[in-house]
């Protein structure tokens, strides 16, 4: 069986247990998701929604958030982690936004990735989630970790996992299928505990990395 062929595999099984998989950032547009995305660095995903409400009560739009200084948002996320540096990221991301782009967020990962704080991860779920773009592939921890031990990637570089998850996988499957892996390492593909003799893809994991 070839990886491709146990790619294909993964994707539709994951797609029948998981089908309503979504991201788990609550945002309600394109800015939210980007600044929620931004304030996930190295923060549960749990965290930032709790904290998210009340910084977009305040600053709902990149207009509001541009005009904002970097203490009034760094009061508002603090229990995020790396506040500062998240607080200054985000006035300056919304200034760009509002000085390059009218406001809007741009569609294009060459555009995503030039505002202050944004990588391919962030830009690769804008595109997947908001614009509905094929192709897009969010390289976070837990895909990383996940398609390593099943191995149809042999890298822990997140570009490098990006690149090789685009040629195994279907575009207009991929974005969803990067959220699925989430849920699937939350419930069974752990990181310290794999439940292995409960995994839907134990005949075509290689189970790289496991005792």
């Amino acid at each position: 069986m070839t990886k491709q062929e146990r790619a294909l595999i993964c994707v539709q099984r994951l797609q029948q247990r998981y089908p309503d998989a979504v991201c788990s950032l609550q945002a309600q547009d394109a800015f939210q998701l980007l600044v929620a995305t931004r304030l996930s660095a190295q923060c549960t995903d749990e965290r930032v929604n709790l904290v998210t409400p009340g910084l977009f009560a305040r600053f709902p739009t990149p207009q509001e958030m541009a005009k904002a200084t970097y203490a009034q948002i760094e009061e508002l996320i603090r229990s995020c982690g790396l506040y500062k540096t998240k607080a200054k990221s985000l006035v300056d991301m919304a200034n760009v936004l509002c000085d390059k782009y009218n406001g809007q967020v741009p569609n294009t990962l060459e555009e995503l990735i030039t505002l202050p704080g944004i990588g391919r991860k962030t830009a690769n779920l804008i595109m997947g989630d908001i614009y509905r773009q094929s192709g897009a592939v969010v390289a976070d921890t837990h895909l990383i970790r996940i398609t390593g031990r099943i191995g149809l990637v042999n890298s822990k570089d997140p570009y490098k996992v990006e690149l090789q998850l685009r040629k195994l996988l279907p575009p207009d499957a991929s974005n969803d299928f990067c959220h699925r892996v989430v849920h699937f390492g939350r419930e069974i593909c752990s990181a310290r505990a794999p439940q292995c003799a409960a995994c839907p893809l134990a005949d075509v994991c290689r189970k790289i990395g496991v005792k």
